[in-house]
């Protein structure tokens, strides 16, 4: 099973210590193979909205910004729980703070 882990932006400093402790946990999940991609996300984006046959683009950053998705972690488990438990790992690295937790179906 795929889950995509997603986190929210944070008004968290890092700090080395965070850095190092995301580092190992990084490490871990590559060597046993959990880990398939991961990486941050630009802060503004580009919005595209469609009604009808009317197709909307619009540059951010936008006014809800602390609702965007600022990163993210596409790992491989054997179960929602397992998904969950790595969440869990990650939020106490990183502190206070939102991830959200979705199945990924499809190849």
């Amino acid at each position: 099973m795929r889950y995509l882990m997603m986190s929210k932006p944070s008004d968290q400093p890092a700090d080395e210590n965070l850095y190092a402790e995301m580092g190992k946990f990084i490490e871990e999940l590559t060597a046993a193979g959990v880990l398939l991609a991961t990486g941050g996300l630009e802060a503004g984006g580009v919005r595209v909205t469609s009604v009808g046959d009317e197709i909307t683009v619009t540059d951010g950053p936008f006014t809800e910004a602390k609702e965007a998705v600022a990163g993210f972690a596409l790992v491989e488990v054997r179960s929602r729980a397992e998904a969950i438990e790595l969440t869990r790992r990650f939020r106490r690295i990183v502190g206070d703070g939102e991830s959200v937790i979705q199945e990924v179906f499809g190849p």
